[in-house]
């Protein structure tokens, strides 16, 4: 589907923006929801969200793009939150990366 015929960008940036942010907020809860396993399973993360403010204009550095999605800095997410991942996490995320090729 071309972008002009995408009825998303019919969607007002005021009702989009609301729902961007309760999807922010639902991740800040679910933090047993690990970015490796978001990866393997859709191919975005926490992470990724940081990279796509930042490239929708959010002045911001990497560090604050995530510290902002994250809640808190990353690195006290990490260790908080984060455990070690395991080859079989590895390789579901390699080939759901694959997969977003052309997006």
């Amino acid at each position: 589907m071309s972008d002009q015929t995408d009825p998303l960008d019919q969607l007002p940036d005021d009702v989009a923006a609301a729902a961007f942010r309760r999807l922010v907020r639902h991740l800040r809860h679910r933090h047993d929801a690990q970015n490796i396993d978001l990866m393997g399973l859709s191919g975005f993360c926490r992470n990724c969200l940081a990279d796509w403010i930042r490239e929708g204009g959010y002045s911001g550095d990497k560090a604050e793009a995530r510290e902002l999605i994250h809640g808190m800095p990353m690195d006290e997410w990490k260790a908080r939150h984060q455990s070690e991942a395991t080859a079989e996490q590895l390789a579901l995320m390699e080939a759901s990366v694959k997969r977003n090729q052309g997006i």
